[in-house]
């Protein structure tokens, strides 16, 4: 039996209500989102097109990209970024006894409680911004595709 092909889950900056207008982005020269970025994570694939890349930062939603996208692909401010943070509680050192605020410290949002000093969850205050991923020592923060398409 093959062992399962993982795939690579591509994340697209914000502002963007349809991901299919990321074809557009290929006619950018010099993607103006990409050095508009304050937090440098906007990133270009082999095919030119943006994706968003946590491992370093996170996304303020300074709306920067969205005022520098020519091609209107960044057209909707009311759209966060696409994906479902969540915690692998077998990888969380919390959640095995280890005292860690390595996702919360970053966390602008206060989306991220902890029941005494141990086991964290998300909550509803999560905007997706991608501040905790990169800062996880274990490696426990994953990111889900909210939709099919990449």
């Amino acid at each position: 039996m093959k062992p399962k092909k993982e795939e690579v889950l591509i994340v697209r900056p914000p502002y963007n209500s349809d991901d299919s207008l990321f074809e557009k982005c290929k006619e950018c020269e010099d993607p103006p989102c990409v050095k508009a970025c304050e937090e440098n994570i906007i990133k270009l694939l082999d095919n030119k097109t943006p994706y968003l890349d946590f491992r370093d930062s996170g996304c303020t939603y300074c709306d920067e990209c969205f005022e520098t996208c020519p091609n209107e692909v960044l057209n909707d401010k009311t759209q966060k970024i696409k994906l479902k943070i969540e915690i692998d509680i077998s990888k969380c050192m919390s959640w095995h006894s280890v005292m860690c605020f390595s996702c919360k410290d970053p966390c602008l949002d206060n989306a991220i409680d902890f029941l005494a000093l141990f086991r964290p969850s998300i909550n509803d205050n999560c905007t997706n911004c991608g501040f905790c991923v990169g800062v996880c020592p274990s490696n426990a923060i994953s990111l889900k595709s909210l939709n099919n398409s990449n």
